[in-house]
């Protein structure tokens, strides 16, 4: 089947879901007897259920980002080639942060980056890993290990991995030309060739200064499949409200995520990482919205890596939580103005009431309310969306997996859907945690298991 059937049926399958989903629940029958709310529930409980209801839409600009990024654009093309030769290609720097914790991991990880820019045909490239503790990596031409001093202090006292970044920046350790391009990985991503051709295709257009492409986590052996299918949601999310703000506006309206970053060395330079401790937390978040006050374009990139989901429940509750209270730093920050980060806040808002909108689940049924087509459609436009993106979110990210086996692939939708609950009550114990807890804190995944297995394979 031609990517662009794939695409063709992707689309039908989900307008149609859309449309059905909204019928099953209702949203375009009328009342056969109208409700008179303020007579049956009193004006006070009337105002809440309606500022429940209203609180539930602020997540529309996001599903409508997402809607249009899976219906405009193919994500079904399963190879990207290069638009011009990798000898003519500007330098590239794969830099890679660490805290040094699973030097094993790390070094594992640069060999097998390095062997796929070797197959790739690339001559113009270095690997630079910064850490906080020395790993000791092999003497190669094309690896270069940066330790950050423990005594290295930034201006604004910008923190953790903000820190390291922006030591990389500092005029006597950065070896790069303005020219330049950094990739910024976790260390434990993995490059395919897909992602380096387009990573390439990008740096030689040269017309936007930031670029960001698709992580997938479901590949190689799977830890732990209730977090992989719980981030299935995430790689929908990339194939629809990140490609569509990059492609359709060349802005990072709703922020962007810290790997799989592609930036040229003077912008990079330009808008720091050095923005205190409440640019420290999600540095990433931060990061993409100076950039867009500064007025630098961003474009998605084509091809994908590969990452791995967290190990346990705990890391994934903990990473969520992180992210949120990072992101309410940056959308409170003064530095950052409101037009540039009103969907982001909108987003942000949404995620922050999930412990009072989910309980729409129960209300909605016990306390209705009188129909209004446009309200109603939107509410079951959302959970539509939502539920749509773990089912799309699967089907990308497993699809070496199920080929040839649709069985295969039914269980693993199955499994997904089984994890929304779990999910939702994950992320609704994230929002309470992060909301009420401390919000200076920087909690690093734990990889121990992944730098066992490189243990063993030494």
């Amino acid at each position: 089947m031609s990517c662009e059937l794939k695409h063709a049926l992707h689309c039908v399958c989900l307008t149609g879901w859309v449309l059905g989903f909204a019928f099953f629940c209702g949203a375009f029958t009328p009342d056969p007897t109208p409700i008179q709310p303020i007579e049956q529930y009193g004006y006070i409980w009337t105002a809440v259920l309606y500022l429940l209801r209203l609180t539930s839409l602020l997540v529309l600009p996001q599903c409508i980002f997402n809607l249009l990024g899976l219906l405009v654009f193919n994500a079904f093309r399963e190879k990207i080639h290069l638009k011009a030769a990798p000898l003519l290609s500007p330098f590239v720097c794969f830099r890679v942060v660490t805290r040094g914790d699973y030097p094993l991991m790390v070094k594992d990880n640069i060999e097998t980056n390095m062997k796929k820019c070797y197959d790739a045909g690339m001559e113009n490239f270095i690997f630079e890993v910064v850490t906080d503790k020395p790993i000791n990596l092999p003497s190669m031409p094309r690896v270069r290990e940066v330790v950050v001093p423990s005594t290295y202090k930034t201006k604004s006292g910008a923190k953790y991995k903000a820190r390291a970044l922006q030591y990389c920046l500092e005029e006597d350790v950065n070896i790069l030309q303005e020219n330049d391009w950094i990739v910024h990985l976790d260390e434990e991503t993995l490059l395919t060739q897909n992602a380096i051709c387009g990573i390439l295709n990008f740096c030689e257009d040269g017309r936007h200064q930031f670029g960001q492409g698709v992580i997938t986590y479901a590949n190689g052996d799977v830890v732990n499949w209730f977090t992989t299918l719980a981030d299935s949601f995430r790689v929908a999310d990339d194939m629809g409200k990140l490609r569509f703000q990059f492609k359709a506006f060349h802005k990072p309206l709703f922020g962007w995520k810290g790997s799989y970053v592609v930036t040229q060395v003077a912008a990079e330079r330009k808008v720091s990482y050095d923005h205190g401790m409440e640019g420290s937390i999600a540095e990433d978040c931060f990061f993409s919205m100076v950039a867009m006050q500064h007025g630098y374009s961003f474009d998605f990139i084509d091809g994908e890596m590969h990452e791995k989901s967290p190990f346990t429940m705990f890391d994934f509750l903990q990473q969520r939580k992180r992210w949120l209270q990072g992101i309410l730093l940056t959308v409170h920050s003064k530095v950052i103005p409101m037009k540039h980060k009103i969907l982001l806040a909108m987003s942000l808002y949404a995620w922050a009431a999930m412990p009072i909108t989910s309980l729409q689940i129960f209300i909605c049924p016990l306390f209705p309310l009188p129909k209004f087509l446009p309200i109603d459609f939107a509410l079951t436009f959302v959970g539509a969306v939502n539920l749509y993106m773990y089912i799309f979110g699967v089907v990308k990210s497993c699809a070496h997996k199920y080929r040839r086996s649709l069985l295969r692939l039914a269980v693993y939708l199955i499994g997904a859907l089984v994890t929304i609950p779990f999910n939702i009550v994950i992320e609704n114990t994230a929002v309470v945690l992060g909301m009420f807890g401390e919000k200076n804190k920087f909690f690093v995944v734990d990889k121990s298991m992944k730098e066992l297995r490189s243990l063993q394979n030494v």
